[in-house]
Parts: C-alpha cells; sequence; structure tokens
C-alpha cells in the first residue's frame, strides 16, 4: 500500500498545479479609489486613468467596468465634482450636493472643483468610454457606438479588449465586425508570429477591404527585414487579390443580369406593339413611369388600410400596375393612334405628344420629387457569397420577376386565342382580315398588352431605381436598342439582346463611363445591323 500512497502524493499536487497553471488567473479589480483620484488629478493624471482603464479592459469584472464607465460619463457630462476627500457624482451639472464616487454616500459640493479636459485627456476619454461601451453595452448598437469610437484609436487599445468584446457579442454582424477590426489590429502586432497569424486569418476572409490592409503592409519594414513575413505576406495577397478579381466578375454578371431583367420587360411590350403595327411608341417609357406611380399608390393605400400587411405592397401592386396602365395604353390606342395607322412619322410624333403629356400630368398632380418607398424584408439588403459580391435581394426581385414575366408572355402569345391573333396579323395582317380576324380589335389589346407589360416593369424598378416623372425618358432609347437587334416582334430575341445590351453597358461602364458606354454599345449594333439589318432573331412576315 506504500507505493501507490506515495504515488498520489506525487502526482495530485503535480495535477493541481497543472490545472490551476491552464487556468486564467482572475481578473483583477479596479482600484476604484485610485481611478477616481486620477479622474481629479491633473491632465496628466487623467490621461493616464483613462489609458490604464484602456490597457486593463480585457481582464476587469463587468462591475468595475459599468464602475468606471459611470464616473467617465460623469466627467465628460460635468457631473464630477472633485473634494479633497474624494470625487462626488451629481445628477445634474452645477447641483448643490451629490453622492461619493467610491462609497455612495451623500456629500455636499461645497468647496469642490469641476475637473477640465483638454484636447489630448478628450480623446483618451472619449476612447476609455468606447471601451466600456464595447464591453458593457445593453444592446447591439450601444456596442457598435463603442466599437466606433475605439476604431478611431485602434493601435492604443489591447487585443485583449476586442477578443473579449468578441467572444462575448451574440450579434452575428456585430461580431464580424469585431474580429475583422481584430485582425486589423493584431497586423500591426510586434509579435512576428501574431503578424502572420494574422496575414492568414485576413486572406482567408477575402474582400476588397483585406487587399487594401495587406496591401499596405509591403511598406512595412519587416517586408524587408523578415523572409517568413514576407512570404507570408506575398501568399496571402494573392489569395485574397485572386478571390476579389473572381468576386468582382460575378458582381459584373449579376449586376449585368438585372439591368438586362429591366430592359427586357421595358423592351417586351415595344417589341409587341413595334412588330404588330409597326408603331413606334414613344411614350412607353411614360409608361413604365406609370407601372412605378401605380405601385407607390398601392403602397399608400396599404399604409392607410392595412398597415400590417404593408410588407405585400409589391405584390399586390402587380395586377393594379399591370391593368392601370394596360387601360391607358387602350384609351392611346382608340383615341390617337387608330386613326394614325400606315402613317408612321404621324404615330411617332403623336406617342411623343402622349409622353410629354404624360410626364407633365404627373409632375402637376403628384409632383417632381422622388418618391418614398418601403422596402419590404424580402427587397432589402442581401447576403454575401464570395469576397465582395454581394446577392441583393432587389436585383434578384427584378431577375425573378423579368423571368416570371417572360413565361407569362410566351403563355399568351403561343397557348391563347389572342396569342394565335397576334401572330396571325403579325405574320400577314391583310391574310388574317380576310379569314375574319378583327384586327383592330387585335391591335388595340396587343398595345394594351405592350402598355401593361411596361407597367409591370414600373413594378420591378421600384426597388432599384429612383422613381420621378422623367424617370421614362432614361430607359426608351436602351429599349429601342434592344428591339431592333433581337429583331422586331421577337420575344426571344428581345430577351437575347436585352442580356447582350445590359450586360456590355454594365462591363463597359466602369471602364469609360455612363455616356460613353452607351455609345459603345450604340455603335456597335449599327455595325451589326449593317450585316444582319432583321436583327437577331427574324419574324417570319409578309405583307
Amino acid at each position: 500500500m506504500a507505493e501507490p500512497r506515495r504515488f498520489y502524493l506525487w502526482v495530485l499536487p503535480a495535477l493541481w498545479c497543472l490545472v490551476h497553471s491552464a487556468t486564467p488567473a482572475s481578473a483583477a479589480p479596479l482600484d476604484r479609489a485610485a481611478f477616481a483620484a486620477d479622474l481629479c488629478g491633473d491632465g496628466a493624471a487623467q490621461v493616464r486613468g483613462a489609458e490604464g482603464l484602456v490597457q486593463a479592459g480585457g481582464d476587469l469584472p463587468a462591475d468595475d467596468l459599468a464602475f468606471a464607465g459611470r464616473l467617465l460619463g460623469a466627467l465628460a457630462e460635468r457631473r464630477l465634482s472633485c473634494r479633497a476627500e474624494g470625487a462626488v457624482l451629481l445628477d445634474r451639472p452645477s447641483a448643490s450636493e451629490g453622492r461619493d464616487a467610491v462609497s455612495g454616500a451623500p456629500r455636499p459640493v461645497a468647496e469642490a472643483r469641476a475637473p477640465v479636459l483638454g484636447l489630448r485627456q478628450r480623446a483618451a476619454l472619449e476612447t476609455a468610454r468606447g471601451t466600456v461601451a464595447l464591453l458593457t453595452g445593453a444592446d447591439p448598437a450601444a456596442r457598435g457606438a463603442g466599437l466606433s469610437v475605439v476604431e478611431r484609436r485602434i493601435a492604443t487599445v489591447p487585443a485583449a479588449v476586442l477578443d473579449r468584446a468578441r467572444d462575448a457579442e451574440t450579434d452575428p454582424a456585430l461580431k464580424g465586425t469585431i474580429a475583422g477590426l481584430a485582425q486589423a489590429a493584431a497586423l500591426s502586432s510586434p509579435d512576428p508570429a501574431r503578424r502572420r497569424a494574422a496575414i492568414a486569418a485576413v486572406a482567408a476572409s477575402p474582400s476588397g477591404t483585406a487587399q487594401a490592409r495587406l496591401a499596405a503592409l509591403k511598406s512595412d519594414p519587416a517586408y524587408t527585414a523578415d523572409p517568413a513575413f514576407r512570404a507570408a505576406l506575398d501568399a496571402g495577397l494573392a489569395q485574397v487579390s485572386r478571390a476579389v478579381a473572381i468576386g468582382d466578375g460575378l458582381a459584373v454578371v449579376y449586376n449585368g443580369l438585372s439591368f438586362a431583367s429591366i430592359l427586357f420587360m421595358a423592351a417586351a411590350g415595344l417589341a409587341i406593339i413595334f412588330g404588330l403595327m409597326g408603331v413606334i411608341n414613344l411614350a412607353q417609357g411614360e409608361f413604365i413611369m406609370l407601372g412605378a406611380y401605380a405601385t407607390y399608390g398601392v403602397q399608400e393605400a396599404f399604409r392607410r388600410l392595412a398597415p400590417g400587411l404593408l410588407d405585400l405592397y409589391l405584390f399586390a401592386a402587380i395586377p393594379v400596375a399591370f391593368g392601370a396602365v394596360a387601360l391607358a395604353g387602350i384609351v392611346v390606342e382608340a383615341l390617337i393612334l387608330r386613326h394614325l395607322y400606315r402613317r408612321p412619322l404621324m404615330s411617332l410624333l403623336a406617342t411623343w405628344a402622349v409622353s410629354l403629356f404624360l410626364v407633365n400630368l404627373v409632375r402637376v398632380t403628384v409632383g417632381t420629387q422622388n418618391l418614398q418607398f418601403v422596402m419590404p424584408a424580402y427587397v432589402s439588403g442581401g447576403v454575401p457569397l464570395y469576397a465582395d459580391f454581394v446577392m441583393t435581394w432587389n436585383r434578384l426581385f427584378a431577375i425573378g420577376f423579368a423571368a416570371a414575366t417572360l413565361v407569362l408572355t410566351l403563355l399568351i402569345l403561343r397557348r391563347t386565342p389572342l396569342g394565335l391573333d397576334i401572330r396571325a396579323v403579325t405574320q400577314n395582317r391583310d391574310m388574317a382580315a380576310c379569314l375574319g380576324l378583327p384586327t383592330r380589335r387585335v391591335d388595340r389589346l396587343a398595345f394594351g398588352l405592350g402598355s401593361g407589360l411596361a407597367g409591370l416593369a414600373g413594378v420591378a424598378l421600384c426597388p432599384i431605381y429612383s422613381v420621378n416623372p422623367g424617370m421614362g425618358s432614361g430607359l426608351i432609347v436602351d429599349s429601342f436598342m434592344v428591339v431592333v437587334l433581337g429583331g422586331v416582334g421577337s420575344l426571344v430575341g428581345t430577351l437575347v439582346a436585352a442580356l447582350g445590351v445590359g450586360g456590355a453597358n454594365v462591363l463597359i461602364e466602369p471602364i469609360s463611363g455612363a455616356v460613353a458606354a452607351k455609345v459603345i454599345v450604340l455603335v456597335g449594333i449599327i455595325l451589326f445591323l449593317q450585316r444582319r439589318p432583321e436583327g437577331l432573331f427574324a419574324v417570319r412576315r409578309r405583307r
């Protein structure tokens, strides 16, 4: 029995030492009296107290941080009075009595002085208050405000503060921000191993910000003096640059696809009207504007009548915008255009006059300001997918909406009697009339269908672009380019041309600017039409 007893006598103390050496030392409490004395001291003492709190903030107990926060707030708001016996907290500036800052006992403030802060002391005080708010804030907004203050003087904040704030944070977005800031702070650490680990951590979450942070380290003396640091930085920077380039490419494709979706919805109705009746409808952009204003009207109706369902107003606006704008198109066709068929110049001028009338009508009745839309949760924000590429919900809504519009339009044109009549009149108007088709009625319904599609484009535009009376003029030129390039009357050609024109615009704009991009695309379309005047997809027709 002697051997086991000897074993326990040696092993148990060793285990106790091992366990206690692995356990973090308990946080040293704040010397509250000394801290209050520092805040009541001269400028050097105030800076020493504030900076000492920041340096120890990662290990201080929460109640000590709350105590320090109360004193720092009182000092900033001139509610701290200093007597020979100690600091006194006041409820308001110039109060006649208060409470002892340490014991909480009531104290008169006679013969007390209020400490004054200089610029240096105020900066140190704000950093200390930000540290306390970051570590003890009651909600993410308060902790985020503290983080914003700390970020301005991040070089003076130890890593322990950021690590503690990151580990305790419950809000995912704020936790990610703190982690990113902690990584950025670690890049300037005096410990080479910690810097290399920070480089690897930054490279593992590639973004434009991470690329800039790593690129800035190339001017660091360690880049030339430390081969291990240089190798780690070069590898991390190459990894981040490659990921950022891929993310930027994905963003261009996504933005081009969303812009092409808008162009397709704006041009689809124009293609039907132009292909069927040969009417160049210069009011198509204003019909898009009417669809957007109808969406705004539905939003306001929901706001007043059913505020609890306000997030659903975009879906409710789809039939309203389509019906209202289709009705407006039918009225225009019946009152004006039916008298101008086979006179393309007159119909062109007439639709231009209609566009001017609609723009000024909206300006007089509603105003010229941009409309304010409530953005429901399903079209707000987005999800980061890779590097800086964020899939935004509003553009995804436009893409999905355009896809649904394409499918429904194809079903109408290919599976309904109206679509059959439109295709028959488009291919041979005289023969269709001889067979008994009411071509004028088909024209009117087709004009209403094309106008209604413009109204749907207005719905899709609301979450992305500004809505005002002049919004339609910016879309009409691009829409005509899409119609002519795709082939007059071809819906599939319109889709392909919208993808091409939209993608080319988004690709060229960052290089040469928006105006030059439109000029380059227009020149390209003109050159293409010189070789293929009928466009990408020619519709068979006989006149």
